[in-house]
C-alpha cells in the first residue's frame, strides 16, 4: 500500500535523492536531560491517555478495570494507574500558528479564527494556554501562560505576520528550506516544553510539512541510517518532555485528499531501516504518534481548536518499567485499549527502548 500511494505522491513532491539528504542532514535535534523531565526515563515508561467517545468528547470516571494495556502484544509487569480529573492535573497548552506552511492568506484567515474563539464571551480556558508562531527565523514563543481568553486574544493581535521567505525560487519549491524549518522550530517548542513540569498540549494549526516521500525519494543505507537515527531523536525528545502534539488542517476536506490522508501510511512506527522514509517525520505522523489528534477544519478552525482544547480537561495515566532490550533503538509499539462501547483511546503508539545518544 505504501508503494502504491508513494508513486500517486510523487506528482506533490518531485524532490531528488540529493535534496532529501540535504533536508534531513540540516536538522540535528538534541535531546534535553532526561532527568529534567522524568525520573530513570530509560526505565520506565509513561502514557498519557485521552478517551473519546464516539461525538469526540472526552468520558471521565474510568477505572483501572475498563483498559487493557499492551506493550508489543503483552500486558507490561508492574502497572501503575492513575485518573486525572477535571481542574486536578497539570497540563500547560501552547497553540501554535504556522506561516512556514501556510500562504499568507491561510495565515490571516488562522489568526481570525483563533481570534473568534478566544473572543468567546467570558471564556476561561480549561488550561494554561500560550502562542507560539512559526516563521522563516524558526518559532517565536511568547513566555508565560493563562487562562483568560480575552488576554491571549490581546497578545494574538500583536503577533506580526511578517513576510515569508521560503519561495518556490528557492530549493525544490521551498520543500527543503520548509522541511528543515519546521524541524528546527518543532524543536525549539520540545525544548521549552521540556523545561515546564507536567503534561504539554501542543495544538499546531497547519496543513503540514513536506512529507519529502515519492517515487523519487528513495534513500540510500546512509540515508536511511541517518533519517532512523533522526525518527528515533524526536521520538525519545517528545516522550521526554513529555509532550502530546495535535494538528488542525485549515485547509480541510475541500482540499487535496491524497495529499491530507497520505501521511496515514507512516503512523505506526519504524523499528527497521529498510522501513525508513522520511514520510515517517511528517507533522501529522508525529501527531498521531504522540497520542494527538488530526483534525480537518473544514474552514472551521475556532470550532476545531475549541475541541482539541476541552479534550484538555481530565485524562488517565499509566506508568510501567521497560523490559530489557536486547538492542539499542529497540522499537516496543503500545495499545491501550478501552471496554466501553464507543469508547476510543488515545495515546503513544510506541517507543524506543534503550535509544542510542
Amino acid at each position: 500500500m505504501r508503494t502504491a500511494l508513494r508513486i500517486l505522491a510523487c506528482g506533490l513532491l518531485p524532490l531528488s535523492p540529493l535534496t532529501f539528504l540535504h533536508a534531513q542532514t540540516m536538522h540535528s535535534p538534541t535531546i534535553p536531560q532526561a532527568s529534567a523531565v522524568i525520573s530513570n526515563p530509560s526505565k520506565v515508561m509513561h502514557l498519557d491517555v485521552d478517551v473519546d467517545d464516539k461525538k469526540g468528547a472526552p468520558i471521565q470516571g474510568l477505572t483501572e478495570s475498563d483498559f487493557t494495556v499492551l506493550d508489543n502484544g503483552a500486558k507490561p509487569n508492574g502497572l501503575q494507574f492513575k485518573a486525572v480529573a477535571a481542574g486536578q492535573g497539570q497540563l500547560e497548552v501552547i497553540l501554535v500558528m504556522d506561516a512556514v506552511n501556510s500562504s499568507f492568506q491561510t495565515v490571516s484567515y488562522e489568526q481570525q479564527q483563533l481570534e473568534k474563539y478566544l473572543k468567546t464571551p467570558g471564556l476561561k480556558l480549561p488550561n494554561p494556554t500560550s502562542l507560539a508562531y512559526i516563521t522563516d527565523k524558526g518559532a517565536e514563543i511568547q513566555k508565560g501562560f493563562t487562562q483568560d481568553g480575552g488576554q491571549l486574544e490581546l497578545a494574538l493581535e500583536k503577533i506580526s505576520t511578517g513576510l515569508r521567505f521560503i519561495t518556490r525560487n528557492t530549493g525544490y519549491w521551498g520543500n527543503d528550506e520548509r522541511y528543515s524549518t519546521s524541524f528546527q522550530a518543532l524543536d525549539q517548542i520540545l525544548t521549552y516544553c521540556s523545561q515546564l513540569p507536567g503534561r504539554k498540549v501542543v495544538i499546531w494549526v497547519s496543513p503540514g510539512w513536506p512529507l519529502m516521500s515519492g517515487v523519487r525519494t528513495e534513500l540510500d543505507g546512509t540515508q536511511e541510517k541517518e533519517v532512523f537515527q533522526q525518527i528515533v531523536a524526536e521520538s525519545a525528545f517528545m516522550r521526554y518532555a513529555r509532550v502530546t502534539m495535535d494538528d488542525v488542517n485549515p485547509r480541510g476536506l475541500n482540499s487535496s485528499l491524497l495529499r491530507d490522508y497520505y501521511y496515514r501510511e507512516f503512523t505506526k512506527g519504524v523499528s527497521k531501516l529498510s522501513d525508513v522514509y522520511l514520510g515517517d517525520l511528517g507533522l501529522q505522523v508525529l501527531a498521531e504518534q504522540s497520542g494527538g489528534k488530526v483534525i480537518e477544519a473544514d474552514n472551521d478552525i475556532s470550532r476545531s481548536v475549541a475541541r482539541l482544547m476541552d479534550n484538555t480537561s481530565s485524562w488517565y495515566e499509566f506508568n510501567f518499567p521497560m523490559p530489557a532490550a536486547e538492542k539499542p533503538n529497540e522499537f516496543h509499539s503500545t495499545e491501550v485499549k478501552v471496554d466501553k462501547p464507543d469508547a476510543k483511546a488515545h495515546t503513544r503508539v510506541g517507543y524506543y527502548n534503550q535509544p542510542a545518544k
